[in-house]
């Protein structure tokens, strides 16, 4: 049983993947683990990524538009740029409480490119309050979680 609580723990880590992949797959190939503890060990494994990625990636970022290699410069160099100007933008329109709202929308709408990691490392590029992010990051994981957990059990069937 272990072994399969780490299967669901590390695919939800993963960039991308997320809790969005770890859910159908722990559900889908039947691990026979309770959805319960599916939806728990999902959102805790997408949560642990998110302190590492919100102090540690502006800093990566930084520290490679500095270094001579063309490729690690070109990349770290578009990241930020992309994330200062559509942050700006964000900024803009939602104020300052609405970019949390915001936020955590982006995390909580399971569509592809959204989640933990890309909200996490939006709110590290535009320098947002670490605590209001987290909060924000982790209302949207768990209402991604019981979407990704209602969609996996075929609960929209029904529906549709």
């Amino acid at each position: 049983m272990l072994w399969k609580i780490l299967i669901v723990l590390i695919i939800s880590m993963v960039p991308l993947i997320e809790l969005r992949g770890a859910i159908p797959v722990a559900v889908g190939m039947d691990l026979g683990l309770p959805e319960w503890l599916v939806l728990i060990v999902a959102i805790i494994g997408n949560i642990i990524p998110v302190p590492i990625i919100f102090f540690f990636a502006r800093k990566f970022l930084e520290w490679g538009v500095k270094k001579n290699w063309k490729p690690l410069k070109r990349f770290c160099n578009f990241c930020l740029k992309k994330g200062q100007k559509g942050g700006e933008k964000l900024l803009k329109k939602t104020g300052n409480y609405g970019t949390y709202f915001a936020l955590f929308l982006f995390v909580a709408i399971p569509l592809p490119g959204t989640g933990a990691w890309t909200g996490t490392l939006a709110a590290s590029i535009l320098n947002l309050d670490f605590k209001k992010t987290t909060i924000a990051i982790i209302a949207g994981i768990i209402t991604a979680g019981l979407i990704m957990l209602a969609v996996s059990l075929g609960l929209f069937k029904t529906i549709f």
